[in-house]
């Protein structure tokens, strides 16, 4: 299992996240599909974090990204030390029905990263935000 890795809080940090994400999955048996819709999800909120914990913020952090596997999962888990974020608690768009011209901005991407995983957690420590995202094993 790849050991944790600590990158700096700026986009050029989120092709080594997608990396690693897809070494571990490989390294745990994650097919394809149940792959690309982990790594989009922490894509799109490593993303956010970037965007507007550190750079609209004015701030300057860290992301950490640990995988997690026990038997039947794999957990990938995203800190940083952006301001309080919970991207678990933005209600789902209420306007997917309405041409994309006609929606709100924003919150789809969220939305849509986090349907994908089979669980999602949100946790405030300290002064970090800890996103854990889970993905089952398909059964055999």
């Amino acid at each position: 299992m790849p050991a944790p890795v600590v990158l700096p809080g700026t986009y050029e940090s989120l092709s080594p996240i997608r990396e690693y994400i897809q070494q571990a999955a490989s390294e745990f048996g994650l097919d394809k599909r149940a792959t690309y819709h982990l790594t989009l999800a922490v894509d799109e909120i490593a993303t956010n974090s970037i965007m507007h914990g550190y750079l609209e913020a004015n701030l300057q952090g860290d992301l950490m990204v640990e995988a997690h596997l026990s038997k039947d999962a794999m957990s990938i888990v995203l800190e940083d030390s952006g301001g309080f974020f919970d991207p678990g608690a933005i209600p789902p768009p209420y306007s997917l029905d309405l041409p994309a011209e006609e929606r709100p901005i924003g919150g789809l991407g969220v939305y849509l990263a986090l349907k994908g995983v089979d669980q999602f957690k949100y946790e405030r420590i300290g002064d970090r935000n800890r996103h854990t995202f889970v993905m089952h094993r398909a059964a055999e």
